[in-house]
């Protein structure tokens, strides 16, 4: 089975998904480089008018499989840079989880799209180490106010409170996302394709914060030295063995 799929219809219409519902649609390198793979083809496809990002099965996506070896083309850093730059609108069509890296990823689509059960998490720092250049995407997505919760408690939060603060665009009745989606498509094909294209361009050069070559490169290094560390090794052992870590301090009277 396909872990990623693609589809284009009639009238342009792509559709990318995440096909591993077993495991929550978590991605693994091959995954990730084939998801670049069709960002990078539909975007460079004239008869590509949208393309849409979902996840088969209850999940968009957990995130990182915890655990599962290889590495892919690009960083991920590079991943979110290229979704960001595709020149079609792009749609992110969220259900259940959206942990991760896969937040990030869907942070860089033009419209975040979320059922009412949707929920979200930055939990990297509950694994031992801080996400790197996802950090500089997460801000630009929900703010820095709001990210400096969510990503120093690493918790999990509702799709209210990402529609409140900006993550989503569209919060729907989980009956509803289908025909969400079908109106937002609709809108974005009566925009001419030259101009979307030459729109996201001129926008790109007003993003705050700037994300410069040198900055995802600096925060990736970052993300590299820490990976390896004692505590990132303690908090992935942690998630495999589903315990607390050993930083967590127990409940104890007063």
């Amino acid at each position: 089975m396909d872990t990623v799929t693609h589809t284009v219809s009639g009238r342009g219409i792509a559709t990318i998904m995440f096909n591993r519902p077993d495991r929550a649609n978590s991605y693994d390198a091959a995954m990730l480089d084939a998801l670049v793979a069709a960002f990078e083809r539909f975007g460079n496809d004239p008869a590509v008018r949208v393309i849409v990002w979902r996840g088969a099965g209850k999940h968009f996506s957990a995130g990182a499989a915890i655990g599962e070896s290889g590495h892919s083309r690009l960083n991920m850093g590079e991943v979110c840079t290229l979704i960001d730059l595709t020149p079609k609108p792009t749609i992110a069509l969220v259900q259940g989880a959206c942990i991760g890296g896969a937040l990030a990823l869907a942070s860089c689509c033009d419209v975040m799209i979320a059922g009412r059960g949707a929920f979200f998490a930055i939990p990297e720092v509950r694994l031992g180490f801080a996400p790197g250049p996802l950090i500089a995407f997460f801000a630009r997505a929900m703010g820095f106010r709001s990210l400096r919760r969510y990503l120093l408690s690493g918790e999990r939060f509702s799709a209210e409170q990402a529609f409140r603060i900006g993550l989503v665009q569209e919060l729907c009745d989980d009956d509803a996302i289908e025909r969400t989606l079908a109106e937002i498509v609709e809108q974005c094909l009566l925009s001419a394709p030259g101009a979307v294209a030459r729109a996201k361009h001129l926008l790109r050069k007003q993003a705050t914060p700037e994300l410069s070559p040198d900055l995802l490169r600096e925060l990736q290094q970052a993300f590299d030295t820490v990976s390896q560390s004692e505590e990132a090794v303690e908090g992935r052992a942690s998630f495999k063995e589903k315990r607390k870590p050993k930083w967590y301090p127990p409940p104890r009277d007063i």
